[in-house]
């Protein structure tokens, strides 16, 4: 093996081999591989320079592939670094090279918008070196998200709740959402009413002006009024005043960046954010195609609307042998991003290969695969369309103190509509003749109320995020999704409703650290980070401004934020211990609970039922000797200890059923397990030992080691895979 190249996701790696000679050896890090401890801060401060040094670790899980990563890199002769080309790939990579024992900035590191056979093959003959500017960008992220995360958190644990968390990002965000509530909260309705008249029977038209006054939607704010101008309507002879005609043309729309089609994908296709990115990101490492695995879009987090030269060449040279000059205009049409600092070496988001279009995409891709798909093809195509043309009609309906308007519009070409559709219908306005009399057949009043403003849904969020400069697209929907799990929102009917905790958390940050919940904060934090990228800002400047200050805020708030800790007597006594009951407010809601506690874990519920405890054994566990005790989960009942938290131990209530094939990893036995995505096959000796297997073995061996074989069924047929080395090979009947 000549060449190694280093990725991010084994999906990418199969793609991108089939693409290459033997002479290569692709192998994914699965993500990051070298991070900040989970359970330390994982900062500390040099004593000379003041710097903020980061702790980092390669975690557990990632132990296997650092091991696998190591060896192949000695056996190469040369390391391609092959991550994302986004501040996040560039700082995989650069901590992939510490972990291998390479220093980052003499790897060759290479970067491609698309995961084709052209752009591997061009990325591999121009390859450059590892931007520290954009590592450094990553990391002092990183930092502050850590600084904010492990200072602020156990202060809101401590002063409201246990389970609270705060970000930079997304508390910024949550106060977006709190806003909006206390908007509709404090929102009064105004009344107002509307007056539509019907001409010549079948002409709708609405009230436009009265003795000389435009009236506009809350113009009108009595029924008094509304009935003045009806009665008058009533008794008056209307003549057409005038007849407008004006001709407009629609621009056509831009390509998608990651912001625009997660809202597209939301409003359209139902999509949550989270799936539209997933979705997305396999669409992207490769799919099956005409002409085998490969990628079939451009990289999906990009807050750039440039598009390759070639791509637009490709795009102009469809569109006129499909649908012919009058939709192909005279020039290519380039998009410039009103997003600072966005990246305009970066492409948006494009289909890789133009003749794959949505037709042939459906004899390859699963459902949402093709929804989304034919969303961006359809959009990349539209972008280098003709406009659409449009003719608005206008007619008013004069009498001695009314004028009423009619409106109507007519689409003459529909321009790139021929690929994206156009949902509205012509409304036709009949052909009159100005001074001609009309006759008023129909008259209505109908009081309204203003409405408060609605209630965000993922996509509108989104939108305002990007607008206000909060984040970058890889951190949109996972600000979102941290919102939920953190239950300071809710979706009801897919809009977004912040909890009771969501203002209490918002609050107390408004007015001990505003800076955190501040949008402008946030915002301009981010131009900070983007100097650091453009090598304008050194990392440690920002991170030093910002740590001192804000610890010694976290430090003051310890001391002089009240408690909003619900703990109120409820005058009654524990059953198991005599001691005070105490009503207090957790994550899930209330809940009456023993002031002993942890010596006395009784509780019941606000309403008086108990809350159900588990079920007691005789069986003790063999890691701490507290007994074990039966519990509930989503997957049925389990064994647990009762010394939990303390003690984590659980396992099956049945036996474990047992492998003759021992584990190749360290000889232990081989255990079958229950897990999120179903059963598999797990190491006894875990986590001294991390081997899985989500098959049974056979009566196989394999041909490469000679290990024992197991049958996997994927969606391109049965294989055998071997349990130690992992050749996998084609099941024929049962050869």
């Amino acid at each position: 093996m000549k060449n190694l190249i280093i990725v991010e996701s084994p999906a990418k790696a199969r793609t991108i081999t089939n693409f290459l000679g033997k002479e290569y050896k692709v192998i994914a890090s699965k993500g990051h591989i070298r991070d900040l401890p989970k359970s330390t801060f994982g900062i500390t401060l040099d004593d000379e320079t003041g710097d903020l040094v980061p702790k980092y670790s390669i975690p557990r899980d990632a132990n296997p592939t650092v091991k696998e990563l190591k060896k192949l890199a000695k056996e190469a002769e040369t390391v391609f670094i092959a991550t994302d080309e986004d501040r996040e790939g560039e700082a995989i990579g650069y901590h992939i090279a510490k972990a291998i024992g390479k220093e980052p900035t003499e790897l060759p590191r290479i970067v491609f918008h698309e995961i084709t056979k052209t752009a591997i093959q061009h990325a591999l003959e121009t390859p450059r070196k590892v931007d520290m500017d954009s590592v450094d960008a990553q990391q002092t992220r990183r930092l502050l998200d850590r600084i904010v995360g492990y200072k602020l958190s156990p202060l809101l644990a401590s002063k409201i709740q246990k389970g609270l968390s705060a970000g930079r990002v997304q508390s910024s965000t949550l106060k977006i959402v709190v806003e909006r509530e206390r908007e509709i909260k404090a929102f009064k309705p105004e009344e107002y009413w509307t007056i539509d008249a019907m001409f010549e029977k079948n002409i709708d038209a609405s009230i436009y002006d009265y003795n000389g006054l435009k009236i506009d939607k809350l113009t009108i704010t009595t029924e008094a009024d509304a009935t003045e101008i009806t009665t008058a309507a009533k008794s008056e002879s209307f003549i057409v005043a005038s007849l407008e005609k004006t001709k407009r043309k629609t621009k056509t729309p831009p390509p998608f960046m990651t912001s625009t089609l997660q809202q597209a994908a939301s409003t359209q296709l139902g999509f949550s954010p989270k799936k539209t990115m997933m979705v997305a990101q396999k669409l992207y490492e490769g799919v099956k195609t005409d002409k085998g695995n490969m990628g079939v879009i451009t990289y999906m987090r990009t807050d750039s609307m440039n598009l390759a030269k070639e791509a637009v060449e490709s795009a102009r040279e469809y569109i006129g042998s499909n649908y012919g000059d009058k939709y192909l205009p005279k020039n290519a049409k380039s998009y410039v991003t009103k997003s600072k600092g966005a990246q305009e070496a970066h492409e948006a988001i494009r289909p890789t290969m133009v003749d794959f279009d949505a037709k042939m995409a459906a004899d390859y891709l699963s459902v949402d695969e093709l929804k989304l798909y034919r969303l961006i093809y359809n959009r990349f195509l539209a972008c280098q369309m003709t406009e659409a043309e449009l003719e608005s009609q206008s007619i008013l309906f004069k009498g001695d103190k009314c004028t009423f308007k009619a409106s109507g519009r007519k689409l003459l070409f529909d321009g790139f509509y021929k690929v994206t559709g156009h949902g509205d219908k012509d409304k036709l306005l009949p052909e009159l003749t100005k001074g001609q009399a009309v006759s008023l057949d129909d008259i209505k009043q109908e009081q309204h109320f203003t409405e408060p403003p609605a209630r965000y849904n993922e996509a509108s969020l989104i939108k305002k995020l990007e607008s206000l400069g909060i984040g970058r697209p890889s951190t949109y929907a996972p600000t979102v999704t941290t919102l939920q799990t953190r239950k300071y929102i809710e979706l009801e009917k897919k809009r977004i409703h912040p909890t009771e905790v969501a203002f209490t958390v918002t609050e107390m940050l408004e007015e001990h650290f505003p800076e955190i919940v501040d949008s402008g904060f946030t915002a301009s934090m981010e131009e900070e980070l983007d100097e650091v990228a453009e090598g304008t800002t050194h990392w440690q400047t920002i991170l030093k401004a910002f740590y001192t200050p804000f610890l010694q805020k976290v430090e003051e708030g310890k001391k002089s934020i009240k408690s909003l800790k619900v703990a109120i007597p409820t005058g009654e006594n524990c059953p198991k211990c005599d001691s005070e009951l105490l009503l207090r407010k957790g994550r899930y809601g209330e809940f009456i609970a023993c002031s002993n506690f942890p010596k006395c874990k009784y509780t019941k519920n606000p309403d008086g039922t108990e809350i159900p405890q588990p079920e007691e054994t005789d069986e003790k566990c063999e890691k701490c000797g507290s007994m074990m005790v039966i519990k509930n989960s989503k997957r049925g009942k389990f064994l647990a200890c009762s010394a939990y938290p303390k003690c984590k131990n659980a396992k099956s209530l049945e036996p474990a059923k047992e492998l003759t094939v021992p584990c190749p990893e360290c000889g232990g036995k081989l255990q079958e397990r229950e897990g999120r995505r179903g059963k598999f096959f797990g190491c006894v000796n875990y986590p001294k030992c991390k081997f899985i297997a989500n098959f049974e073995p056979v009566d196989k061996k394999c041909p490469e080691c000679d290990y024992t074989m197991g049958k996997k069924t994927l969606k391109s047929g049965d294989v055998y895979e071997c349990f130690k080395c992992k050749t996998k090979v084609e099941a024929k009947g049962d050869n």
